[in-house]
């Protein structure tokens, strides 16, 4: 990286961290570029000329890739297809971990008012992440060579999109996050899988399945 780059990478990061804390301080993500700008000690053009938008800012929070990114790096000795579901599992550790704070991302993402910005759910660090777990997950051998690697990914984020939407508008509970995107990354992911990995990929879908009726069986007896 040149030093040009490494200033420009600062920089996204001091605003990142900037817009995460005024977030956190606030409770919401109406905040002005300006504000923004001022607590990461850039220029008001800055933000626009690194991000383009506010959304695409809350977008970067809502990301948070090199924090994710060394948690994944500390996986040890996992496969292909569990790769994935240790990455469900680290992203959804975040939402646990401060609920509010992440439905206050997720409720300006859905407020978000220009048809560009609510269809760009997959930020590129985000999108070329998931598509290099699913592209290993095909050349070991556990889904089909005639997988295309980008629609499987697109799938994916919608499964993982929907389930945060109930989860925004009270429709299911914390705990259900897991097991509810789980259940359908199994069951999507079974659908391409290989003879020799389809038993595996559903028997786990069935252990989510398991996890969702038990939290049915508590909601009803509450």
């Amino acid at each position: 990286m040149t030093r040009r780059e490494e200033g420009k990478a600062d920089r996204r990061r001091r605003i990142t961290a900037a817009a995460r804390d005024l977030i956190r301080e606030t409770g919401d993500t109406g905040l002005s570029m300006r504000a923004i700008a001022a607590r990461a000690e850039v220029s008001l053009s800055t933000p626009y000329n690194l991000f383009g938008s506010k959304r695409a800012i809350v977008l970067a929070v809502l990301d948070d890739i090199d924090d994710f990114q060394a948690r994944f790096a500390r996986m040890q000795g996992v496969d292909a297809i569990e790769r994935i579901f240790q990455a469900v599992s680290i992203t959804i550790g975040y939402y646990a971990a401060d609920p509010e704070f992440y439905k206050t991302l997720w409720t300006a993402l859905l407020d978000s008012s220009g048809k560009d910005e609510r269809t760009a759910l997959l930020t590129p660090e985000r999108k070329a992440f998931w598509m290099a777990l699913v592209a290993e997950a095909v050349r070991a051998g556990a889904l089909g060579a005639e997988v295309d690697v980008e629609l499987m990914t697109r799938n994916l984020d919608l499964t993982f999109a929907a389930t945060m939407l109930t989860w925004v508008f009270e429709a299911t509970g914390a705990e259900a996050l897991e097991p509810s995107v789980g259940y359908g990354y199994a069951l999507a992911l079974a659908g391409a899988a290989t003879d020799a990995w389809r038993p595996r990929l559903l028997a786990k879908a069935l252990e989510y399945q398991d996890q969702l009726a038990e939290l049915q069986r508590m909601a009803a007896a509450a």
